[in-house]
């Protein structure tokens, strides 16, 4: 009896005990919400608010610019994503994480370091001359090495490489020299080198990281006894090394990435500090996000875009040129120029910039693939940057021959799929047009314009088209543009239905981050959520529909395609490929009278726990 009562004792104790601790682990979280939201209050109360008065004089050369070069170049570009005699897959400046590298191990291959065919004046020549205004480059990525001579760490380039030059103030000095802007990205919240910062797992045990120690992405809530660390390291490096880099260098522009490694209060403590420091210099959206606000700049986008999700305000996407954005020998996927001359427009036409990344070589020499790219961009932007440079939103449905953008009243027509029956007709333009010419033509020839009816016109164009990437046709406006901004199918060519373009109905849906093949919707998963596009037709059409989505394990069921809210075709979705793969379904063969319409996807039934990842609807005119 005596060990009973002994049992329960200390069962009560225990559980007492447990109680207790729980108790204390709800308090630390509740202080560390507080925290982060007493931070917020400060900034949207005070120096935040204040300083958001003057965002539109700070954004002025940064939206007439439209197009950049972001550049990412460290130790990791002499290994170029190779370890120890192997091939190391995805992005090389992530070399050290993923091959869990120490810092003892790191500064061996620094030491190897030496980049004697660097020239500053060359990379910003071919910068400028492929049409980029503004430049950004990474004076400290996620591996902690300063690319100049830092006083705050000795894990810099004069210390610990042979190359004893400062390669960021020699491209500061070049920018200037070629009226290009001028700008640095900083790791602020992942450091892999310190050992107070998060991303660290192998050798301090840090949270942040793969591992996803002490509660994984949300460590600071799990473990707020561990926020003072992260603390330390943002005081001692992180924080000396931004202002070492605003008062030395004085950059247009300070571009910041993985915001989540740190608690929000740190991340706002750190823009404080730019503020103070320089208010004038642009910062992205990548430092600070608050529930209540974005608190850079400008947004960002996802990495790596083929396509692009509804974003409003100011924006950037940061595409690059293969797969990774430091130089990886080993990755032969590079994109064309036309790719990326599209992805440009395309940007432009939705009120956004394009930062185009590229990797150069360890020996501190462009890669001969992308200044091939950087050479094809420049000779289409020599003739057409008048249709990129301060242009703004197009006013137009999007049209399906290409993409349209706008400077004052003047609508430029980027021209993709040239008409080959000499005419383009540009969908819902309701305003009269005071003249129309290809703007490569010096002379202006006039085009002829013809009011096809109320909401468009067609235009008459030679056979041939002036660029085969994108030929640009300037309409100048006769008083205010009006536009009807339901978008005008094509009855002779194929029209895209982007899903990312559709009119999402009910909650719960999510963008996919617009990489290829992942331009898609997610998150379907119950049937009152509807996908659809109103769309029109000048005459009577007859298409062969197919539908696209992204297989994945989580997708399966039954999905109805609707054309005014009448059942044209149910059909299976599910996921038989590996994941990623796109599977087209065929919707079959349908007639649409002239007029407008509303395309519909809705579930019939939901198998899994989300419908499908849809990618888009494809129409295909069937020629009489």
């Amino acid at each position: 009896m005596k060990k009973l009562y002994l049992f329960i004792g200390l069962m009560v104790f225990m559980g007492s005990s447990v109680w207790a601790q729980g108790d204390e682990d709800s308090e630390m979280f509740n202080r560390a919400k507080k925290r982060d939201q007493q931070a917020v209050d400060e900034a949207l109360n005070g120096w935040w608010t204040a300083s958001m008065k003057n965002v539109d004089q700070r954004l002025a050369w940064w939206r007439e610019a439209r197009f950049g070069m972001f550049v990412h170049w460290g130790i990791y570009s002499l290994p170029a994503g190779e370890w120890k005699g192997k091939p190391v897959n995805g992005y090389a400046e992530h070399l050290m994480r993923k091959e869990k590298i120490t810092r003892a191990e790191y500064l061996d291959l620094a030491h190897q370091f030496n980049p004697v065919k660097f020239n500053a004046d060359e990379w910003i020549l071919a910068a400028k001359n492929a049409g980029m205004r503004y430049f950004v480059i990474t004076a400290k990525h996620h591996d902690g090495f300063a690319m100049y001579p830092s006083v705050i760490s000795d894990f810099n380039i004069h210390e610990q490489t042979p190359f004893k030059r400062d390669p960021m103030a020699e491209l500061a000095a070049a920018c200037k020299k070629y009226g290009v802007k001028f700008g640095f990205y900083y790791s602020h919240a992942f450091d892999w080198e310190h050992p107070d910062a998060p991303g660290n797992d192998w050798e301090y045990k840090n949270p942040g990281g793969d591992l996803g120690l002490f509660g994984g992405a949300n460590w600071f809530d799990a473990h707020p006894e561990l926020l003072p660390k992260a603390v330390k390291y943002v005081d001692e490096k992180a924080i000396p090394q931004i202002k070492e880099l605003l008062t030395k260098y004085h950059p247009d522009i300070l571009w910041f990435d993985t915001p989540g490694k740190l608690p929000l209060s740190e991340n706002i403590r750190i823009l404080k500090a730019i503020r103070e420091t320089d208010p004038n210099v642009v910062v992205n959206g990548r430092l600070a996000r608050s529930p209540q606000a974005m608190m850079g700049d400008y947004k960002n986008t996802a990495d790596r875009p083929a396509e692009f999700f509804p974003v409003t305000g100011d924006w950037e996407a940061i595409p690059t040129t293969n797969e990774s954005y430091g130089y990886h020998k080993f990755d032969k996927s590079h994109k064309s120029a036309a790719f990326f001359i599209k992805l440009m427009a395309n940007a432009a036409s939705r009120g956004g910039n394009l930062l185009m990344n590229i990797g150069p070589m360890g020996n501190g020499q462009m890669d001969p693939k992308d200044l091939e790219i950087l050479t094809g961009i420049g000779k289409w932007m020599d003739k057409n940057s008048e249709s990129i440079y301060g242009t703004t939103k197009s006013p137009l449905a999007l049209q399906s021959w290409g993409v349209v953008t706008r400077k004052g009243e003047k609508l430029f027509l980027q021209v993709f799929n040239w008409p080959s029956n000499g005419s383009l007709v540009v969908g819902g333009l309701k305003s009269k047009v005071k003249k129309a010419y290809l703007l490569t033509d010096a002379a202006q020839k006039l085009l002829t314009v013809k009011r096809v009816n109320p909401l468009d016109i067609s235009i008459a164009l030679p056979s041939k088209a002036p660029d085969a990437v994108s030929s640009v046709v300037v309409l100048e406006m006769q008083g205010a543009i009006v536009a009807d901004t339901v978008r005008l199918l094509s009855g002779s060519s194929v029209n895209r239905l982007l899903a990312f373009d559709a009119n999402l109905q009910g909650k719960g849906f999510k963008y996919g981050d617009g990489k290829t093949n992942k331009y898609f919707v997610e998150n379907w998963k119950s049937k009152d959520q509807k996908v659809n596009w109103t769309v029109r037709f000048s005459a009577p059409v007859t298409y062969k529909v197919s539908l696209k989505y992204a297989s994945s394990p989580e997708g399966e069921g039954t999905v109805k395609f609707l054309s005014d809210k009448k059942v044209v075709k149910t059909v299976p979705v599910q996921s038989k490929t590996k994941a990623g793969d796109v599977v087209t379904v065929d919707l079959g063969t349908f007639s649409l009278s002239a007029g407008s319409h509303e395309l519909c996807l809705e579930p019939a039934e939901i198998k899994k726990s989300e419908l499908m990842k849809l990618i888009e609807i494809e129409l295909v005119p069937l020629t009489k």
